[in-house]
């Protein structure tokens, strides 16, 4: 009987320890309704910083953003460390070249990122190329160019990945409009990105895409006539061929007379993550299911 009272008193305890973790994931913010909130004001969203390209860990202990003060840009971490959350600090910040736009690779040891660095890391501003930098005992090492097969002559922006490790992004590499590619991963290297069909693409601006990880939809800003604002969100749902919807605004309740853009959705499908008017918010993702046919 002592026993029992023993192994149901840890029990409780390893349930209780994993609640109080549960609700710590996401900086201890009370979870969004179906209208969206600026998240974690005076924390990560302050008065006179533009924050924006927000991204979580799957186990939601660990948040990446960019912000952008007087025009520079770098890239702010905040973990949760035993019963609290870290004061943000600066993770990346490359000189006058800039980083922005995080997002970390599926198995979370590489943290890419969008700058205008040389190859070489010095002398003038390049165009915006895909770079990342890998988890080591001591940190994270000297950030890696994605190399010929992503980068071109002209900018990518925005990176995200599916379970597999297939990337996407956008660029407007050839002069034209910024449209939006993806690239199979195949044998540990990224393949020659292929340009999405025309249920995504036009010939206006498209880019920021955010895809689910098992590539059912697709998430990213464009700027079209039909638009609310300067830049709003899109939506693209994938069916059983493979094939991508029509892409459809995703509604006032989302866009605004202002710049939505920076797509994200939590590993575990509960919240969507997205920058307007220079801030970071969140929304149930339960707005997602609503805008399928």
């Amino acid at each position: 009987m002592r026993i029992c009272l023993t192994l149901f008193c840890l029990l409780a305890a390893i349930t209780a320890f994993a609640q109080q973790k549960s609700d710590l994931k996401y900086l201890n913010q009370k979870p969004p309704s179906l209208k969206p909130e600026i998240f974690a004001p005076g924390i990560i969203s302050k008065d006179g910083i533009y924050e924006f390209g927000s991204f979580f860990n799957k186990a939601g202990t660990e948040f990446f953003y960019a912000v952008n003060v007087k025009g520079k840009e770098e890239i702010r971490y905040s973990k949760l460390e035993g019963g609290s959350w870290s004061e943000p600090v600066t993770l990346l910040n490359d000189q006058g070249y800039g980083c922005n736009d995080p997002f970390l690779s599926p198995d979370e040891q590489k943290l890419y990122f969008i700058s205008r660095r040389p190859i070489d890391g010095e002398g003038k501003l390049k165009d915006y190329d895909i770079w990342y930098v890998k988890r080591t005992n001591e940190g994270w090492s000297d950030p890696v160019n994605a190399g010929a097969n992503i980068n071109s002559e002209g900018h990518e922006y925005y990176i995200s990945f599916t379970n597999q490790g297939d990337m996407y992004f956008s660029s407007n590499k050839g002069g034209a409009s910024h449209d939006i590619y993806k690239s199979e991963y195949v044998g540990g290297e990224f393949q020659k990105p292929v340009r999405l069909g025309e249920a995504v693409n036009t010939s206006h601006y498209e880019a920021d895409v955010f895809v689910s990880p098992d590539e059912s939809y697709i998430i990213f800003c464009a700027t079209r006539p039909e638009g609310f604002g300067e830049g709003d969100l899109y939506i693209s749902f994938r069916n059983e061929e493979g094939a991508w919807s029509k892409a459809k605004n995703m509604g006032r309740e989302i866009n605004s007379k202002d710049h939505e853009l920076c797509p994200f959705v939590t590993s575990d499908g509960k919240y969507f993550f997205y920058t307007s008017n220079k801030g970071i918010y969140w929304v149930d993702a339960q707005v997602i299911e609503h805008l399928r046919d």
